[in-house]
């Protein structure tokens, strides 16, 4: 008789970049507690929404993981992307994927900060960033929110970009739409465990 497998999935070891300069390259990923990358197919869906090409943004990549949101935009052009990470372990990962991709240079200007990404939010001036990731470990319900609203305070959309977020799929959309209500949820997915709109300002 055959052993049932686990229902719990292997985190890959690997995610690639999809497009831009660093197409095809591989982001090397840690196991480690509430780290879950983006997978391929909603990233791919994501810049879809986004552009290929994302020149003239500036972009913040919170709770940045194996960068691979922070890193897929700064491929695509985007002119200015920041990448946050609290964990030790991960930051040095992110610091080490970078260091392979520079040997094919992109435009824009890669920063990597091992900072708490709540409180970087609340630093940053009103309007300062136009493409925000938010994708923190989906334990910490509370972290997200608050992210999402300091989020709301600090982007303007209105060059292209808005506040991308992933959320638990047990967690109703209705939820995440009212701590945002100037804003709306112009694209919208859901895979597996995981949904993700892409919020734009304005209502409609």
């Amino acid at each position: 008789m055959n052993k049932p497998q686990s229902l719990k999935a292997e985190p890959p070891k690997k995610v690639r970049i999809i497009g831009g300069v660093w197409r095809s390259r591989l982001l090397t990923v840690l196991d480690l507690p509430g780290l879950r990358p983006t997978t391929d197919r909603i990233r791919e869906t994501l810049f879809n929404w986004l552009g290929q090409d994302l020149t003239g943004l500036h972009c913040i990549d919170l709770f940045a993981g194996t960068g691979a949101l922070g890193f897929e935009a700064a491929s695509r052009g985007a002119d200015a992307v920041v990448l946050l990470e609290k964990d030790k372990k991960a930051h040095a990962s992110l610091l080490s994927n970078f260091s392979l991709l520079q040997s094919s240079p992109v435009p824009g200007k890669v920063e990597i900060l091992h900072r708490d990404s709540l409180e970087y939010l609340k630093q940053q001036a009103d309007h300062s960033s136009n493409l925000i990731f938010i994708d923190p470990p989906f334990q910490d319900s509370g972290l997200f929110d608050r992210s999402v609203v300091e989020a709301a305070r600090i982007c303007d959309d209105s060059r292209g970009g808005g506040i991308y977020v992933e959320f638990p799929s047990n967690r109703p959309r209705e939820e995440i739409e009212a701590l945002l209500p100037d804003w709306h949820c112009g694209k919208y997915l859901e895979a597996g465990q995981v949904k993700a709109c892409l919020f734009r300002a304005g209502k409609g």
